[in-house]
């Protein structure tokens, strides 16, 4: 199975993406001058992991995902429920709950190839059928998945983007692209080190009535998880080692997102994160976003 998009009978290296003329081909061969080595040798290694699909916007916008909608038969060959982790980065999640429940079928995304390519050979090396890495813009996320499709979404690390509530991935805007593939009522998982996130998505949850299942802003002294779910929270990500090296609290939360009903925004300030990333400053001198 070819997961390279075809143009005129022929399969292109990603990094080319498509054929392009003037500014905009300068540009992407300026930016392939300047990728590593180590980064052009990931891109060109994915090429052949059968696990791996690469689809970015400037693709899928002129070629159709024909596997939407047949995940199950075309790819994991059976009936078993689909969960996504949305900006998989390294794919620690998605190879992680694969190994710990390989009933369930697993597909990790995010836009950086590079990441993306050590989750994926692990996935192969491992022989773990129930995973697969979709490399797209999460923006676009709808355009992959039918309606039910897929039973329930982990956001992992998310960057908040505390200055546009547009590209939250827990914001109304993006609740509303998952309704369009995923289960009526199925669970959003949230797994971050951002207070400002999870204050904000506690917020859009209750001024929207969505049942929250779980919730807390210290996971690693919370007690009274039974042995799955203790296993299933233990799995931790390359950022989240960084954050607890750091002292942060790491914060989870669950909860259903039934199809019906409007969703809007929460009318709130909430104060922002005082750093955006490891041993890095926050981005700006500002105080609090709603």
């Amino acid at each position: 199975m070819h997961h390279s998009p075809q143009f005129g009978g022929k399969y292109f290296v990603f990094r080319s993406r498509r054929p392009v003329i003037g500014k905009k081909y300068l540009n992407l061969q300026a930016k392939e001058k300047t990728m590593s080595k180590g980064k052009l040798q990931k891109f060109a290694e994915m090429e052949t992991f059968k696990n791996v699909f690469q689809y970015p916007y400037s693709v899928i916008a002129d070629i159709p995902f024909e596997m939407k909608g047949h995940w199950h038969e075309q790819y994991f060959h059976n009936r078993n429920p689909i969960v996504l982790e949305l900006g998989c980065g390294k794919g620690e999640y998605t190879v992680g709950l694969a190994k710990l429940f390989p009933d369930v079928n697993f597909i990790g995304v995010d836009i950086k190839g590079a990441r993306m390519h050590k989750g994926a050979k692990e996935a192969l090396e491992q022989g773990l059928g129930n995973v697969a890495f979709l490399r797209t813009n999460i923006e676009i996320i709808d355009r992959f998945f039918e309606e039910d499709e897929v039973g329930e979404i982990w956001l992992t690390f998310s960057d908040p983007q505390m200055k546009n509530p547009r590209k939250r991935l827990t914001s109304t805007h993006f609740m509303n692209r998952y309704r369009r593939f995923l289960v009526d009522g199925g669970i959003i998982h949230l797994k971050t080190d951002s207070n400002f996130l999870f204050t904000y998505t506690s917020y859009m949850v209750e001024h929207n009535s969505l049942p929250m299942l779980f919730r807390t802003d210290d996971l690693y002294h919370t007690e009274g998880f039974d042995g799955q779910t203790q296993a299933i929270l233990s799995i931790q990500t390359y950022y989240e080692a960084q954050w607890i090296e750091r002292g942060l609290n790491i914060k989870y939360m669950k909860f259903n997102l039934p199809r019906n009903g409007t969703l809007a925004e929460p009318n709130v300030e909430i104060e922002l994160d005082d750093y955006r990333s490891f041993r890095r400053t926050k981005r700006s001198g500002l105080q609090a976003a709603r």
